[in-house]
Protein backbone atom coordinates (compact mmCIF):
# COMPACT_ATOMS: atom_id res chain seq x y z
CA UNK A 1 0.00 0.00 0.00
CA UNK A 2 2.91 2.33 1.21
CA UNK A 3 4.47 1.48 -2.26
CA UNK A 4 1.26 2.04 -4.41
CA UNK A 5 1.40 5.81 -2.38
CA UNK A 6 4.49 6.81 -3.23
CA UNK A 7 4.53 5.45 -7.02
CA UNK A 8 1.30 7.59 -7.57
CA UNK A 9 2.77 10.86 -5.81
CA UNK A 10 6.12 10.22 -7.97
CA UNK A 11 3.72 10.26 -10.99
CA UNK A 12 1.28 13.16 -10.03
CA UNK A 13 4.78 15.18 -9.07
CA UNK A 14 5.88 14.82 -12.77
CA UNK A 15 2.52 15.37 -14.50
CA UNK A 16 2.68 18.45 -12.31
CA UNK A 17 5.72 20.10 -13.83
CA UNK A 18 6.81 24.06 -13.79
CA UNK A 19 4.73 24.61 -17.16
CA UNK A 20 1.82 23.81 -15.34
CA UNK A 21 2.75 25.72 -12.33
CA UNK A 22 3.81 28.71 -14.19
CA UNK A 23 0.42 29.26 -16.34
CA UNK A 24 -1.58 29.21 -12.36
CA UNK A 25 0.59 31.72 -11.25
CA UNK A 26 -0.33 33.74 -14.26
CA UNK A 27 -3.75 33.61 -13.71
CA UNK A 28 -3.60 34.11 -10.03
CA UNK A 29 -1.44 37.69 -10.39
CA UNK A 30 -4.07 38.21 -13.39
CA UNK A 31 -6.76 37.61 -10.78
CA UNK A 32 -5.44 40.07 -8.22
CA UNK A 33 -4.38 42.94 -10.74
CA UNK A 34 -8.06 42.67 -12.00
CA UNK A 35 -9.44 42.89 -8.19
CA UNK A 36 -7.19 46.04 -7.32
CA UNK A 37 -8.19 47.66 -10.91
CA UNK A 38 -12.20 46.99 -9.30
CA UNK A 39 -11.21 48.50 -6.31
CA UNK A 40 -9.60 51.55 -7.51
CA UNK A 41 -12.37 52.39 -9.91
CA UNK A 42 -15.20 51.77 -7.05
CA UNK A 43 -12.46 54.19 -4.90
CA UNK A 44 -13.30 57.58 -6.90
CA UNK A 45 -17.25 56.94 -5.70
CA UNK A 46 -16.77 56.21 -1.63
CA UNK A 47 -20.42 57.71 -1.21
CA UNK A 48 -21.46 54.98 -2.57
CA UNK A 49 -21.69 51.59 -1.09
CA UNK A 50 -19.94 48.63 -2.90
CA UNK A 51 -22.00 45.56 -3.43
CA UNK A 52 -21.91 42.06 -4.87
CA UNK A 53 -24.14 39.80 -6.64
CA UNK A 54 -23.64 35.79 -5.91
CA UNK A 55 -24.69 34.10 -9.33
CA UNK A 56 -25.45 31.05 -10.88
CA UNK A 57 -26.60 30.57 -14.69
CA UNK A 58 -27.40 27.64 -16.70
CA UNK A 59 -27.89 26.09 -19.74
CA UNK A 60 -28.91 22.12 -20.09
CA UNK A 61 -29.32 21.08 -23.39
CA UNK A 62 -31.83 18.31 -23.92
CA UNK A 63 -32.20 17.86 -27.73
CA UNK A 64 -30.75 19.09 -30.95
CA UNK A 65 -32.72 22.22 -31.00
CA UNK A 66 -34.23 22.50 -27.29
CA UNK A 67 -32.58 23.33 -23.81
CA UNK A 68 -33.43 24.56 -20.41
CA UNK A 69 -32.26 27.93 -18.93
CA UNK A 70 -31.56 28.29 -15.03
CA UNK A 71 -30.49 30.66 -12.90
CA UNK A 72 -30.34 32.15 -8.97
CA UNK A 73 -28.97 35.41 -7.94
CA UNK A 74 -28.72 36.65 -4.89
CA UNK A 75 -28.28 40.55 -4.69
CA UNK A 76 -27.09 42.37 -1.34
CA UNK A 77 -25.95 46.24 -0.55
CA UNK A 78 -23.40 45.67 0.95
CA UNK A 79 -20.59 42.98 0.18
CA UNK A 80 -22.54 39.48 1.38
CA UNK A 81 -24.77 41.46 3.89
CA UNK A 82 -27.76 43.90 3.87
CA UNK A 83 -30.22 41.47 1.62
CA UNK A 84 -31.17 42.97 -1.63
CA UNK A 85 -32.91 40.99 -3.91
CA UNK A 86 -32.86 37.55 -5.12
CA UNK A 87 -34.05 36.26 -8.22
CA UNK A 88 -35.06 32.43 -9.53
CA UNK A 89 -35.32 32.15 -13.35
CA UNK A 90 -36.03 28.97 -15.27
CA UNK A 91 -36.63 29.13 -19.12
CA UNK A 92 -37.43 27.16 -22.20
CA UNK A 93 -34.91 28.00 -25.42
CA UNK A 94 -35.15 27.05 -28.78
CA UNK A 95 -32.64 27.22 -31.39
CA UNK A 96 -33.36 28.75 -34.79
CA UNK A 97 -29.72 28.66 -36.53
CA UNK A 98 -26.50 28.90 -35.29
CA UNK A 99 -26.75 32.66 -35.01
CA UNK A 100 -30.51 32.88 -33.87
CA UNK A 101 -32.62 31.70 -31.07
CA UNK A 102 -35.27 32.36 -28.43
CA UNK A 103 -36.62 32.05 -24.86
CA UNK A 104 -39.69 31.43 -23.40
CA UNK A 105 -39.28 31.96 -19.33
CA UNK A 106 -40.05 32.49 -15.45
CA UNK A 107 -38.75 34.31 -13.33
CA UNK A 108 -39.65 34.48 -9.04
CA UNK A 109 -38.12 37.81 -7.76
CA UNK A 110 -37.82 39.47 -3.98
CA UNK A 111 -36.72 42.63 -3.42
CA UNK A 112 -36.09 44.89 -0.46
CA UNK A 113 -36.18 48.38 -2.02
CA UNK A 114 -34.86 50.29 0.99
CA UNK A 115 -31.13 50.10 1.91
CA UNK A 116 -30.35 49.99 5.52
CA UNK A 117 -33.86 50.44 6.79
CA UNK A 118 -36.83 48.32 7.43
CA UNK A 119 -38.99 47.89 4.14
CA UNK A 120 -41.55 45.33 3.18
CA UNK A 121 -40.54 42.73 0.43
CA UNK A 122 -41.75 43.26 -2.73
CA UNK A 123 -42.87 40.21 -5.05
CA UNK A 124 -42.91 39.49 -7.99
CA UNK A 125 -43.86 36.90 -10.97
CA UNK A 126 -42.33 37.42 -14.09
CA UNK A 127 -43.24 36.11 -17.36
CA UNK A 128 -40.89 36.97 -20.58
CA UNK A 129 -39.59 36.40 -24.25
CA UNK A 130 -35.82 36.77 -25.41
CA UNK A 131 -34.79 36.61 -28.75
CA UNK A 132 -31.01 36.53 -28.92
CA UNK A 133 -28.73 37.06 -31.98
CA UNK A 134 -24.78 36.26 -32.10
CA UNK A 135 -21.95 36.98 -34.49
CA UNK A 136 -18.28 37.27 -34.42
CA UNK A 137 -16.01 40.28 -35.93
CA UNK A 138 -12.98 38.10 -35.98
CA UNK A 139 -12.53 36.37 -32.40
CA UNK A 140 -14.53 39.14 -30.85
CA UNK A 141 -17.84 37.64 -29.63
CA UNK A 142 -21.00 40.10 -30.31
CA UNK A 143 -24.39 39.18 -28.10
CA UNK A 144 -27.45 40.73 -28.66
CA UNK A 145 -30.36 40.32 -26.53
CA UNK A 146 -33.98 41.96 -26.55
CA UNK A 147 -35.96 40.93 -23.97
CA UNK A 148 -39.98 41.49 -23.10
CA UNK A 149 -40.80 41.37 -19.49
CA UNK A 150 -44.38 41.37 -17.65
CA UNK A 151 -44.08 42.11 -14.26
CA UNK A 152 -46.81 40.80 -11.68
CA UNK A 153 -45.91 42.79 -8.43
CA UNK A 154 -47.34 42.73 -5.01
CA UNK A 155 -46.24 45.16 -2.46
CA UNK A 156 -48.24 45.27 0.91
CA UNK A 157 -51.44 43.00 -0.27
CA UNK A 158 -51.15 45.60 -2.95
CA UNK A 159 -50.95 44.47 -6.64
CA UNK A 160 -50.29 45.83 -9.55
CA UNK A 161 -48.43 45.28 -13.07
CA UNK A 162 -45.76 46.56 -15.70
CA UNK A 163 -44.14 46.38 -18.77
CA UNK A 164 -40.79 46.33 -19.57
CA UNK A 165 -38.03 46.20 -22.86
CA UNK A 166 -34.63 44.87 -22.24
CA UNK A 167 -31.70 45.68 -24.79
CA UNK A 168 -28.62 44.17 -23.84
CA UNK A 169 -25.15 44.37 -26.06
CA UNK A 170 -22.47 41.86 -24.92
CA UNK A 171 -18.99 41.56 -25.77
CA UNK A 172 -16.44 39.23 -25.36
CA UNK A 173 -13.02 38.31 -26.41
CA UNK A 174 -10.46 35.73 -25.65
CA UNK A 175 -7.08 36.37 -24.26
CA UNK A 176 -6.27 33.04 -23.23
CA UNK A 177 -6.63 29.65 -24.03
CA UNK A 178 -9.14 29.26 -21.34
CA UNK A 179 -9.63 32.86 -20.29
CA UNK A 180 -11.79 35.56 -21.70
CA UNK A 181 -12.43 39.56 -21.08
CA UNK A 182 -15.99 40.66 -21.33
CA UNK A 183 -18.48 44.22 -21.43
CA UNK A 184 -22.10 44.58 -21.58
CA UNK A 185 -24.92 47.30 -21.54
CA UNK A 186 -27.81 46.55 -20.79
CA UNK A 187 -30.93 49.20 -20.82
CA UNK A 188 -34.28 49.03 -19.24
CA UNK A 189 -37.66 50.59 -20.55
CA UNK A 190 -40.82 50.38 -18.68
CA UNK A 191 -43.49 50.92 -21.44
CA UNK A 192 -46.09 51.72 -19.14
CA UNK A 193 -44.63 54.87 -17.68
CA UNK A 194 -44.56 58.54 -19.74
CA UNK A 195 -40.74 58.91 -18.57
CA UNK A 196 -39.70 55.15 -20.01
CA UNK A 197 -36.49 55.23 -18.69
CA UNK A 198 -36.15 53.28 -15.53
CA UNK A 199 -31.94 52.36 -14.99
CA UNK A 200 -29.50 51.09 -17.39
CA UNK A 201 -26.47 48.27 -16.06
CA UNK A 202 -22.73 48.72 -17.89
CA UNK A 203 -20.22 46.20 -16.24
CA UNK A 204 -16.97 44.48 -17.30
CA UNK A 205 -15.13 41.57 -16.67
CA UNK A 206 -13.19 38.24 -16.39
CA UNK A 207 -14.47 34.81 -17.72
CA UNK A 208 -12.49 31.82 -16.72
CA UNK A 209 -13.01 27.98 -18.71
CA UNK A 210 -12.83 25.47 -16.24
CA UNK A 211 -13.84 22.69 -18.36
CA UNK A 212 -16.85 21.99 -21.06
CA UNK A 213 -18.85 22.01 -18.19
CA UNK A 214 -18.17 24.91 -15.77
CA UNK A 215 -16.83 28.15 -15.88
CA UNK A 216 -16.09 31.20 -13.59
CA UNK A 217 -17.21 34.92 -13.58
CA UNK A 218 -16.03 37.65 -11.75
CA UNK A 219 -16.83 41.33 -13.11
CA UNK A 220 -17.78 44.83 -11.71
CA UNK A 221 -21.41 46.48 -12.75
CA UNK A 222 -22.57 49.94 -12.94
CA UNK A 223 -25.96 50.57 -12.32
CA UNK A 224 -27.25 53.96 -12.97
CA UNK A 225 -30.97 54.57 -11.58
CA UNK A 226 -33.07 57.79 -12.24
CA UNK A 227 -31.70 59.15 -8.46
CA UNK A 228 -29.00 57.30 -7.73
CA UNK A 229 -26.29 55.18 -8.62
CA UNK A 230 -24.93 51.53 -7.88
CA UNK A 231 -21.89 49.33 -8.21
CA UNK A 232 -21.90 46.25 -7.37
CA UNK A 233 -18.97 43.10 -7.66
CA UNK A 234 -19.97 40.39 -9.47
CA UNK A 235 -19.72 36.64 -9.12
CA UNK A 236 -20.99 33.63 -10.60
CA UNK A 237 -20.35 30.43 -12.30
CA UNK A 238 -22.20 29.10 -14.94
CA UNK A 239 -23.04 25.18 -15.90
CA UNK A 240 -23.62 23.93 -18.87
CA UNK A 241 -24.68 20.45 -19.79
CA UNK A 242 -25.79 17.99 -22.49
CA UNK A 243 -28.24 15.45 -22.23
CA UNK A 244 -29.33 14.68 -25.61
CA UNK A 245 -28.53 10.83 -26.53
CA UNK A 246 -26.08 10.06 -29.45
CA UNK A 247 -25.26 7.47 -31.74
CA UNK A 248 -22.43 5.91 -31.92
Amino acid sequence: MLDFILKSSTIFIQLFDYRILSVIIKKILLFFVFVIFLSNCISGQSNKELGNWFMYNGKHKISKKWSIETMAHFRYYEFAKNFQQEIYRVATNYTINKKLNASIGYSYVNTDFLFGEPASITYENRLYEDINYTHFSSKLKFRHRIRFEHRLIRTNLTNNDSHWFRYDLNLSYPIAKNLAVYAFNELFLNLDRRKRFVQNWTGFGLLQTLNKSIKFNIGYLHIKLPIEIQNRLLLGIILNTNHTLTNK
